[in-house]
């Protein structure tokens, strides 16, 4: 596994039989861990945004259903598969749109249905590697999208799609990690991210712990940014991929997509294999969260909108493949996606690198 430059983030940790979550919602202000040790918590966890990003949702059901079987094993030596079925549909239902949240049950409930006795060690052992692989995912997509990146320049990035949101390392920052340490990179605007500003209060943050250059502006104020050819690519990364190439990301995305082919800027989704979902053909069947309207309507507690106003507020968009310059995963770089393409690539099993 190669050295994880630049990155002194840990936001998931399971420690003395118990899962420690970084609370994200906290950020920058305060660092703050969360101790869980039921499936219930977890839950919560998830849904209530102490962690978010797919694949640190994944990672983060993963080491649920270990607490989830510890504990209903605890109640049940004989049944205990059956008794845990209530904390694995609570699991399920925390976010709709993060596609490794249901990959990574699977992988988990494949465990149960194969293990008799005790099952703590075998689901911890999985729950661990499911970490592991995203860990080391990362690293090496981060390799390959630093390797698209062409001449010296700044990058502009959407919501966290780094440490924080994945095991570690991060997908569009490990491409900009990468691409710093390899002098490819100069500076990285990050967008503000409304309404939970991922951007402002995580992303820059990240960055900032690992003196990488961030330069934070309003959503608003990207066009302006590309206008002055200030931005070379666009690097985000998806919740969700459609069999066409179709990626479901922070809401804002798509419309930086657009904003991006007109002023000659390249998009980058950097994603692992586990975001693409082949049952899902293109990006209408990708279900888009709808978040509470009190999210726009306040801010941090304060109302910033008169009574009576609604609210709009999904918390994904879904950028079509046609925009997407570069697709890249730890099974390697799709140029321009399609189908065709999302579907070769979906049928190598090692990795890139």
């Amino acid at each position: 596994m190669i050295p994880r430059n630049h990155d002194h983030v840990c936001a998931i940790i399971w420690r003395d039989n118990a899962l420690e979550l970084l609370d994200q919602r906290l950020l920058p202000g305060e660092i703050r861990y969360q101790r869980l040790t039921t499936a219930v918590e977890v839950a919560t966890a998830i849904r209530c945004m102490v962690v978010r990003g797919a694949p640190a949702i994944g990672i983060t059901a993963a080491y649920g259903v270990v607490l989830a079987a510890r504990n209903s094993y605890a109640k049940t030596q004989e049944h205990w598969q059956i008794s845990m079925q209530e904390d694995l549909d609570q699991l399920a239902a925390s976010r709709p749109t993060a596609v490794n949240l249901f990959w990574a049950l699977r992988r988990m409930k494949r465990v149960i249905a194969n293990t008799s006795g005790n099952p703590l060690e075998r689901l911890l052992i999985e729950a661990r590697a499911i970490h592991e692989e995203d860990i080391a995912a990362n690293q090496c997509m981060g390799l390959l999208g630093a390797e698209l990146l062409g001449e010296r320049g700044a990058v502009l990035t959407h919501c966290n799609a780094g440490s924080l949101a994945t095991g570690g390392y991060g997908t569009a920052l490990g491409v900009i990690r990468a691409g710093y340490a390899a002098g490819l990179i100069e500076r990285v605007y990050a967008d503000e991210t409304r309404p939970w500003l991922q951007g402002a209060r995580l992303t820059a943050w990240e960055l900032v712990q690992d003196r990488i250059p961030v330069t934070l502006l309003a959503d608003g104020a990207a066009a302006s940014l590309m206008r002055q050819g200030m931005i070379r690519w666009v690097i985000v990364g998806a919740d969700r991929i459609a069999a066409n190439g179709d990626a479901a990301n922070k809401i804002g995305t798509y419309g930086l997509a657009v904003t991006a082919r007109y002023h000659g800027v390249k998009l980058m989704v950097v994603a692992p294999a586990s975001t693409v979902d082949l049952a899902v053909p293109n990006g209408t069947g990708i279900p888009i969260e709808q978040r509470a309207a009190d999210e726009l309507l306040n801010f941090n507690g304060y109302p910033v909108a008169p009574t009576g106003a609604d609210g709009w507020n999904p918390s994904f968009d879904v950028t079509p493949a046609e925009l997407i310059d570069a697709f890249v995963t730890e099974r390697g770089v799709i140029l321009k996606p399609d189908a065709a393409k999302i579907a070769d690539m979906m049928g190598i099993e090692n990795p890139a690198c």
